[in-house]
């Protein structure tokens, strides 16, 4: 069973900090799809097991940008 958490995402202003973002956040383990709006700030992840909100944050860290559970 699939389950979607959403993050608010500062910073993000173009497809190529969508690609970032979703470079990043593919690598943490669990994460089976990614949606990823520069327009709106909105990062959904789709994961099959629980994963740490701590981890989706860091990764987006990791690209450049800043993320909230949201």
């Amino acid at each position: 069973m699939s389950t979607t958490t959403e993050f608010q995402v500062t910073g993000m202003t173009c497809g190529h900090c969508e690609m970032s973002v979703r470079e990043e956040v593919s690598e943490v383990a669990g994460v089976t799809e990614i949606a990823v709006s520069s327009k709106t700030g909105k990062l959904s992840v789709t994961h099959e097991a629980p994963i740490d909100d701590a981890a989706i944050i860091a990764a987006v860290d990791e690209a450049g940008y800043a993320a909230v559970r949201g």
